[in-house]
């Protein structure tokens, strides 16, 4: 129960931090909405499927990652504008950060959900799968961006934080391909680990 409320203590700090003055308040909400659907998705399914404490605590850094990009833009991270200043880059690569994890959390959650329902037994075809479903979220989540951008014109730019550069969608699909075979490289055995021990 204490990891249950540390957790829940966490996410709703940093939400209302975020929500206090962000840089732009429609992006704002853009950015955090996934972190908000993901909320009352993972309180309804506690119960009946709750997954590891692993899971848990990588969708919690997924969601932070997306307030602090709510908060100030994914183009004007301070931290980002400062790493920026020193390698001589010319553009914020905060977004970058959200888009590894928008490959690495999938893949372990896809990963876990595979193997508790036996959609498909532990091994290479699973962790293939998990990154072929990480990939595919990823490219949705691109069609997400070009169909508010189509909506709202010119009110998206700071959503899509493409900075002026050309290949952003590519590159941010590229980026989730990194988080997705990092995982898998990092985590699998730890993640079996924590699964064998896990009852549900």
């Amino acid at each position: 129960m204490n990891k249950q409320f540390a957790w829940l203590a966490i996410f709703l700090s940093v939400l209302l931090w975020s929500g206090i003055e962000p840089k732009d308040q429609f992006t704002w909400f853009l950015e955090v909405l996934p972190a908000l659907i993901a909320l009352p998705v993972l309180i309804l399914t506690r119960q009946r499927f709750p997954l590891t404490s692993l899971a848990y605590a990588l969708v919690l850094i997924h969601c932070v990652i997306l307030m602090v990009g709510g908060h100030y833009t994914y183009a004007e991270v301070p931290l980002f504008d400062w790493i920026a200043e020193i390698t001589g880059s010319d553009r914020n690569n905060y977004d970058k950060v959200g888009h590894f994890a928008q490959g690495f959390v999938p893949t372990l959650l896809a990963r876990e959900i595979f193997i508790r329902l036996e959609v498909v037994k532990r091994g290479a075809w699973c962790n293939f799968l998990s990154l072929c479903f990480a990939l595919a979220f990823s490219a949705f989540y691109e069609l997400i961006e070009w169909w508010v951008a189509l909506l709202t014109g010119e009110d998206a730019e700071a959503f899509l934080g493409t900075q002026g550069y050309i290949w952003d969608t590519q590159s941010d699909m590229g980026m989730a391909l990194v988080g997705a075979v990092t995982c898998l490289v990092t985590l699998v055995k730890y993640h079996d680990g924590r699964l064998s021990k896990f009852h549900w």
